[in-house]
């Protein structure tokens, strides 16, 4: 009874204060549905003028399936290997030579332009200059190709300059005292000679650290240093290039290497070969003196491959 009381009591409202009440949610219903309702059409009108005055409409694109992750390892372009060369598409030259290939170009250029004049202004008295121009432009054409040629020239130290570690660690398995001396390191060689000269080269250092030089106890009760003596020797003999590998070892075992071509069938007992022969058995294919097959010698690998 008090509850209908007051609401008795309360006096009706005004117009304006019903302005200012905010709408049930009833009536925000069906204000919704109405604006849907004008968005419907209005939308429906907008495609059918579109359609009428044809104006493209892109389709929806479906979502691409998802692939698998090994299909996506295969489809992935694999990525170019580094070349194993890579080193070796490029050399290193100095300044002195570019200057000098440079300044032949420009004698080349004023040589040109001297008997380009001839072609234009010849005469029997110029006679004397242009053979004096030919001749000029035959030099320069002789010194530029000498000076090309040089560009591809490198100091022989490029391949002296791995010898150091490989006598550390070899030494250092075979329990022997060996020293490195080098001759010749500033001796130019051509890049791609270079490049075919270095695994021989290594072989004959691995031959002589195993075959030549003894061990510190053997080179004592010899009366040598207990310290042996590898060098390498690279200089230039008219238009050659001779490089040397040299110890002060034992030597070649003249006896040892008849036995071991005797046991491998290249020679017979009743062969008599001279001291030269015999050590030029140490060239046959596969030929090693090595009892023992180690990652040092007895590998199968003979001095054939030098």
């Amino acid at each position: 009874m008090a509850k209908n009381a007051v609401a008795a009591a309360d006096p009706p409202l005004s117009p304006a204060q019903q302005q200012e009440t905010p709408p049930s949610s009833e009536a925000v219903a069906a204000t919704a549905d109405v604006t849907a309702e004008k968005i419907s059409e209005k939308t429906g009108q907008a495609v059918e003028a579109a359609s009428a005055v044809d104006v493209p409409v892109k389709a929806a694109v479906p979502a691409k399936a998802a692939v698998p992750a090994k299909a996506a390892a295969k489809k992935a372009p694999a990525k170019a290997e580094p070349s194993i060369n890579s080193e070796s598409s490029s050399i290193r030259v100095s300044t002195d030579k570019i200057d000098s290939l440079l300044d032949l170009v420009g004698e080349l250029v004023i040589t040109q332009s001297m008997l380009a004049r001839f072609a234009k202004e010849y005469n029997e008295e110029n006679l004397d200059e242009l053979k004096d121009g030919l001749v000029q432009l035959e030099q320069n054409t002789r010194e530029l190709q000498e000076s090309s040629m040089q560009i591809r020239m490198l100091p022989i130290k490029v391949i002296f300059s791995r010898f150091p570690r490989l006598l550390r660690d070899l030494t250092g398995k075979l329990k022997k005292k060996v020293k490195l001396d080098v001759v010749g390191e500033t001796t130019e060689l051509d890049k791609i000679v270079m490049e075919k000269i270095g695994d021989p080269l290594v072989h004959l250092v691995r031959n002589s650290l195993d075959h030549g030089i003894e061990t510190p106890d053997v080179r004592k009760a010899a009366g040598k240093s207990e310290v042996g003596t590898l060098t390498l020797v690279a200089y230039q003999e008219a238009r050659n290039i001779v490089i040397k590998v040299i110890d002060d070892g034992a030597g070649l075992n003249k006896a040892r290497i008849l036995e071991k071509a005797i046991s491998n069938g290249l020679v017979s007992k009743d062969d008599h070969l001279t001291d030269d022969q015999i050590n030029s058995l140490i060239f046959a294919p596969g030929f090693s003196t090595a009892d023992v097959v180690s990652d040092i010698s007895g590998r199968g690998v003979g001095m054939d491959v030098v």
